[in-house]
């Protein structure tokens, strides 16, 4: 059978103030009247009953997830004691699967796209997983890129695999963090270079096989955590699995070493929806390209983004290319340019014990 693992921890810092430590990235509702993690659960529904959906997330983040989603059970929401990316949460969650379904099938997204329509990622899903079932590979999902972003990794295809049902599958020649932007506009312009959007498919078989060979060690702590899945001490245990293990993501500790990785080019709108910046390319825009929600006023302004979720009001006059963010305690007032290292801000207020309460 074919199980959901959306991940779920991590706090959005590029979209503070609106994303704080009470209400992260994924439970926000940036684009429609649904949360982000709402979303992405009603996208993959159509194909995967929401008992087979598992949310890895952080444990201070879990109580809210079950007030915020009713459909989802405690036990389908693997809480870590603490972050350490992408390739342990992966780990955890094949290991559990594996308990009840040695032979299940696992897709991997991140609960904060974007993807439209969410039919072609059925479509996806359903071919990566009829891969998967029977033959011992890693699938990871590539998007065409629409522009040469830096803030993406990039998968270089090699050649095709296979086509099934028009959705073709190529193997992978390699893997590129986040380039400069001269490699970034030669990847672009080259059309051999797929946006890696971090959303896998594999057996759980595969995956574990894939990490024991490429991570002994965190293999080794999976194996012995798995033993205590179900009893009275697995939550002491996966404590000690997450003390022992150290941050990984999947791309560099597997994929970028694996030999049997391929890729399936998607034809379908995607975005990660990392920063404020994303804003613009989904929500309308006034005749000077300013993006406004809620209450607002602008002269005289261009290209300006606005998100004031309070009563009061921000007037903007003679400003471009700024973003402006009001909460009910907090100001933001930024360059386009400089959105993102909003993070930098945020290790700055957390040094400072009267500000902490502002994260």
């Amino acid at each position: 059978m074919i199980y959901g693992v959306i991940l779920a921890g991590g706090r959005g810092e590029r979209f503070w103030p609106l994303s704080r430590t009470e209400r992260p990235k994924q439970l926000l509702k940036l684009i429609s009247d649904k949360t982000m993690l709402q979303e992405t659960i009603d996208r993959v529904l159509p194909l995967i009953p929401v008992e087979r959906i598992i949310v890895v997330t952080s444990a201070d983040i879990m109580p809210l997830i079950l007030k915020e989603i009713g459909s989802l059970k405690p036990e389908n929401i693997l809480a870590e004691p603490f972050g350490r990316d992408t390739c342990l949460a992966i780990g955890l969650a094949a290991e559990h699967i594996r308990k009840i379904d040695p032979d299940g099938v696992m897709i991997v997204l991140s609960a904060d796209h974007i993807i439209k329509p969410p039919e072609k990622l059925l479509d996806i899903i359903d071919v990566g997983a009829q891969i998967a079932a029977e033959e011992d590979k890693l699938i990871t999902i590539g998007i065409d890129p629409t522009r040469p972003e830096t803030a993406y990794g990039y998968i270089k295809l090699a050649d095709m695999y296979k086509s099934i049902e028009g959705i073709a599958v190529y193997e992978v020649d390699s893997f590129t963090e986040k380039p400069k932007v001269a490699v970034a506009q030669q990847y672009y312009y080259g059309r051999k270079h797929l946006w890696n959007s971090g959303m896998f498919i594999w057996s759980v078989a595969s995956v574990l096989s894939a990490i024991c060979q490429c991570q002994p060690d965190m293999s080794d702590h999976l194996a012995a955590y798995a033993l205590k899945i179900g009893t009275g001490d697995e939550s002491s245990a996966r404590r000690s699995l997450y003390e022992k293990s150290g941050p990984i993501s999947i791309d560099f500790a597997v994929l970028e070493n694996a030999e049997n990785v391929l890729a399936i080019k998607a034809d379908m709108v995607w975005d990660d929806v990392g920063s404020w910046n994303a804003l613009e390319r989904y929500k309308n825009k006034d005749m000077n390209n300013n993006v406004i929600i809620g209450n607002a006023k602008v002269a005289d302004s261009y290209e300006t983004t606005i998100y004031n979720e309070t009563e009061g009001i921000i007037v903007t006059l003679g400003v471009s290319d700024l973003v402006v963010v009001k909460t009910d305690d907090i100001v933001l007032v930024a360059h386009k340019t400089k959105v993102n290292e909003v993070k930098q801000v945020i290790k700055e207020l957390a040094q400072d014990e009267s500000l902490k309460k502002y994260l």
